[in-house]
């Protein structure tokens, strides 16, 4: 059961990377931020393929395997960009739960295609607790704006499609394949995609004027975000896609534990019965799932 102990630590250390970032990356743009982020991943993930010793298997990965992997980190890219371009267009009030239904998403698609159908009705009555619980916890704040541009939809149903489809693909692309390897080789996609984003949007000359200490923060934020990559991946590859999704999601936990404990940030009614009803519905699926 290693692998519900590295999803578990996923959970741990994404929630690590919304801190980090929350707390001191505020002057740099977020589509930078995640630019440089990702190469501080893609080092780190790197360095830790070299630690197992795996990089010389890196000739005997299949054809198939790699083009899994390569469609994987396409996907995440793909999510990112649909999912900016939709809060650019709409309003996040409306796009945020669309966005987040891709953890329903995965679950059911997990269950399809990789026919994880064993107690599939405790499943299917968790990933509904999920939804709901995920749905009340986004909070219904008054938008400035009333957006008549319909086409947020669109992009907000591609992202939440893309990052279901992430962990879908890498569960195929890493089979057979060392999991710190399979992490390393769709993460240089994920870069490539992140600094195509900054490139199209013109916000490379900021580069000149990033604040020395966000770097810092920037930089244990790509750790974080590292670590809780190779740990999920791990978990994708050992264990089961439809446990190990949610799981991962959990991080909220640790994050909003965090503000509480540290800034006094309470959760409204509203949000604090959907995060019993996300934790419910992991729990479930996790126990008897």
């Amino acid at each position: 059961m290693w692998w519900l102990v590295a999803a578990i630590l996923s959970s741990v250390f994404a929630g690590l990377t919304a801190i980090l970032a929350k707390c001191g990356i505020k002057k740099t743009d977020p589509d930078l931020a995640t630019a440089i982020r990702t190469v501080i991943v893609l080092v780190f993930s790197w360095l830790m393929v070299f630690v197992v010793g795996s990089a010389g298997t890196i000739t005997r990965i299949h054809s198939t395997s790699l083009l899994f992997l390569i469609l994987s980190g396409a996907a995440t890219g793909a999510s990112w960009m649909c999912y900016f371009k939709a809060r650019s267009v709409g309003d996040i009030n409306k796009v945020v739960p669309i966005d987040k239904s891709s953890t329903v998403l995965s679950v059911l698609l997990a269950i399809i295609c990789f026919g994880e159908t064993e107690h599939l009705f405790i499943k299917l009555l968790s990933t509904l607790i999920l939804g709901a619980g995920i749905i009340l916890m986004v909070e219904k704040k008054k938008s400035s704006r009333e957006s008549t541009d319909h086409t947020y939809i669109f992009y907000a149903i591609g992202s939440a499609v893309f990052a279901a489809l992430t962990s879908i693909l890498g569960k195929v692309g890493i089979t057979g394949v060392e999991s710190n390897l399979g992490t390393a080789i769709r993460t240089v996609v994920v870069l490539i995609m992140a600094w195509v984003m900054v490139f199209m949007k013109g916000k490379q000359s900021q580069l000149r004027h990033l604040d020395k200490k966000e770097l810092i923060f920037l930089f244990f934020s790509g750790i974080a975000t590292g670590a809780s990559w190779l740990c999920y991946y791990y978990a994708i590859q050992n264990g089961v896609v439809s446990i190990v999704v949610p799981i991962d999601k959990m991080s909220i936990l640790l994050t909003l534990a965090f503000f509480y404990f540290v800034f006094g940030e309470k959760l409204s009614k509203r949000a604090g019965v959907g995060l019993c009803l996300m934790t419910a519905g992991t729990l479930t699926m996790t126990c008897f799932g």
